[in-house]
């Protein structure tokens, strides 16, 4: 039986003491959560604005807070790239302006890290193609979720519906996201009008107020929504869970995607799972949601709730999601990688390299 030392990893999101309603926040907590159920692993979680002695550092987020861990040359550095210039584009107000500033800004600080993330293929490209990180620095590692969370039973469902005050025959299609352009609401509250004997309910905010982009048309959207549609704001996580446990379909008909960790927690629930069809899903989730294009979401939400069977292939693409993204597997995969960057040139268990010994990193 093995004595050594559990390996000391600093993982670092800003979220933790800034705005929380999003993925990147969610995907952070369930990996944090994921490998402090490990026995081989010591995680410290942010410690941010300055340097923290670990064997390795894990990033999730790009702002100054991280700098000094990014540019520490005694550890070696993962950054979980979940941001790529195109997920600004919708998201924050002027992107489309900046764009190219955040592209250079993006090139430095992946190209800073001894290994970067993608949370899917598609990101893998664009960090290689479009942000120049060399190829054998990119490793392609989805978001995880421990799915057995969202799980639940007819009496969960009902003892929801109880608390939210959704009738319990209704029909519910939960959207679940930031309200913002890039999310396309405008679609879903085109669909909630379309289908006046349909309950809707998008749960998300506008976390970054005024600087969120179109924020006046999004706040409009809201206030005009038809009655059958509800807007409950950013709610507490156990409130989304609800909603997932109290809902029929989730529906995602957001033009631009990563790896969205609202599909993960809609399948963890059993849900059949409807989305835009982009060329993101392709290898992530492929055909365990059923994709549609612009014209196509009222179809689907018709099949679902009227063709049992339709609804039954929904149900088990979840399950197949669910199982795939568990996050026992995907802990098991980072400790892997943490560990071939320790063992490459660096001392185990200090953070620090062996004397007599250069960083790959110090000396980009």
């Amino acid at each position: 039986m093995s004595t050594a030392a559990p390996m000391v990893v600093n993982m670092a999101s800003e979220s933790d003491i800034s705005v929380q309603g999003h993925g990147v926040h969610t995907a952070y907590v369930e990996m944090a959560q994921a490998l402090e159920r490990r026995g081989d692993v010591r995680l410290v979680r942010g410690d941010y604005g300055r340097r923290v002695g670990c064997d390795v550092y894990h990033l999730h987020t790009l702002g100054w807070a991280v700098w000094p861990k990014l540019l520490d040359p005694r550890a070696p550095t993962v950054v979980s790239a979940h941001v790529v210039p195109d997920s600004l584009v919708g998201s924050l107000r002027g992107a489309r302006w900046w764009r190219p500033v955040a592209r250079a800004y993006m090139r430095w600080f992946y190209g800073r890290a001894d290994r970067v993330l993608a949370v899917s293929g598609a990101v893998a490209r664009t960090l290689e193609t479009e942000l120049g990180v060399p190829r054998e620095r990119i490793e392609t590692v989805p978001n995880t979720l421990a799915t057995a969370a969202y799980r639940t039973d007819a009496d969960g469902r009902a003892e929801a519906r109880r608390r939210l005050g959704v009738e319990p025959a209704s029909f519910l299609v939960l959207g679940v996201g930031q309200v913002q352009p890039r999310k396309r609401i405008d679609v879903f509250v085109r669909l909630a009008r379309e289908h006046p004997d349909v309950q809707f309910a998008w749960v998300g905010g506008i976390p970054f107020g005024p600087a969120g982009a179109e924020h006046g048309a999004m706040r409009r959207l809201m206030q005009d929504a038809p009655a059958n549609l509800r807007f409950p704001g950013a709610v507490p996580r156990a409130e989304v869970t609800a909603y997932l446990h109290a809902a029929d379909v989730f529906l995602l008909p957001a033009e631009q995607e990563n790896h969205p960790m609202c599909v993960l927690e809609a399948a963890g629930a059993g849900l059949p799972v409807v989305v835009r069809d982009l060329r993101e899903y392709d290898d992530t989730f492929g055909e365990d949601v059923l994709r549609c294009g612009e014209d196509g979401f009222g179809a689907a939400i018709t099949s679902l709730r009227t063709d049992p069977e339709e609804y039954a292939a929904g149900r088990q693409g979840a399950a197949r999601i669910a199982a795939r993204f568990d996050s026992a597997a995907g802990a098991e995969r980072l400790v892997g990688i943490y560990r071939a960057l320790v063992h490459d040139g660096r001392r185990p268990g200090t953070g620090r390299h062996p004397v007599g010994t250069t960083s790959s990193r110090a000396s980009r």
